[in-house]
C-alpha cells in the first residue's frame, strides 16, 4: 500500500518551486503545478514527491511551456480563482498546454474551471474547455427542490465517499468501481457531453465526480488527500503519456 503523504508545517511554497532550469537543462518530465495563488499546493505538491515524481509549483509561463504534465489544484470561490489566473495570465498557458496534448489534470475547483460557467455567487465564466455548468447542491428542505425528498444533506459535501467508474482514463487503471476518495465542495459540474464523465458520485443525487476527454482528466475529489487511492491516481497520472 502506498503512505499517505505528510507535510511539515515548516514548509513554504518557496521550498517547492524548484529552479525551473535546474530540470530543464537536464531534459527531465516535469509535473508543473499551476501556481494562481490559491489552491492547495503543498498538498499536491506533496503527493508527486511521495511517488516519486518531480514536480514544480510555477506561474512561470515558460516553466509551464516546457512541463511534460500539468496540474491545476483549486480551493477557494470559482470567481476569484478566474480572476486570478487571468492576472497573472496563466489562461493562455493552460489552453496551449492543452491543445498541445500534454496530460493534463484538474483537482475540485480545478475540475469547475475548465468548463463553461458557475452559478457560485453569481454567474461567472470559466475557461469553457469542457461544454457545461457547475450548479450548487440543491437545498434539501424536505420539498420539491431536494434531489430526494424529505432527504436532508448537508452541505458542503465533506469527507469520504466512493467513485463509481463509468470509463477507466489513464489515471485511474488499477482504482477500483466503489474505491473511496475525499471531498470537499458545494458545488459539482455538469457536462453539456455526459460522454466525458469517467465517475459518477451519489450525494442526494448522482453527480460527475470525474471527467476524461483526451489528454484532460480532471476530478472533483482530492487525490492528495486521499491515501492509498489517490497516490496511484497520482502515479498514474505523472507517469500519463
Amino acid at each position: 500500500m502506498l503512505p499517505t503523504p505528510r507535510l511539515s508545517p515548516r514548509a513554504s511554497l518557496h521550498n517547492l518551486r524548484v529552479p525551473e532550469k535546474c530540470w530543464r537543462d537536464q531534459g527531465l518530465l516535469m509535473v508543473a503545478i499551476i501556481d494562481y495563488g490559491m489552491g492547495n499546493l503543498r498538498s499536491v505538491h506533496k503527493a508527486f514527491e511521495t511517488v516519486g515524481h518531480r514536480a514544480v509549483v510555477t506561474r512561470d509561463r515558460r516553466a509551464l511551456s516546457d512541463a511534460s504534465h500539468l496540474v491545476l489544484p483549486g480551493v477557494g470561490a470559482f470567481g476569484d480563482c478566474m480572476a486570478n489566473l487571468e492576472r497573472y495570465e496563466l489562461v493562455e498557458p493552460i489552453r496551449n498546454a492543452i491543445a498541445a496534448g500534454k496530460p493534463f489534470m484538474g483537482i475540485c475547483l480545478g475540475l469547475q474551471l475548465l468548463f463553461t460557467e458557475s452559478e457560485e455567487f453569481g454567474i461567472h465564466k470559466g475557461l469553457d474547455i469542457v461544454p457545461g455548468v457547475v450548479k450548487r447542491f440543491p437545498r434539501c428542505q424536505g420539498n420539491g427542490d431536494s434531489p430526494s425528498p424529505g432527504v436532508h444533506l448537508k452541505v458542503p459535501h465533506m469527507g469520504w465517499n466512493s467513485i463509481e467508474i463509468e470509463r477507466v482514463p489513464p489515471p485511474l487503471r488499477g482504482v477500483e468501481s466503489g474505491a473511496h476518495v475525499y471531498f470537499v465542495h458545494s458545488y459539482y459540474v455538469e457536462p453539456r457531453d455526459c460522454s466525458v464523465a469517467s465517475t459518477v458520485t451519489q450525494y442526494g443525487l448522482a453527480f460527475v465526480s470525474s471527467i476524461w476527454r483526451d489528454n484532460i482528466f480532471a476530478c472533483q475529489f482530492h487525490p492528495e488527500k486521499s491515501q492509498s487511492v489517490g497516490l496511484r491516481i497520482v502515479k498514474n497520472f505523472s507517469e500519463w503519456e
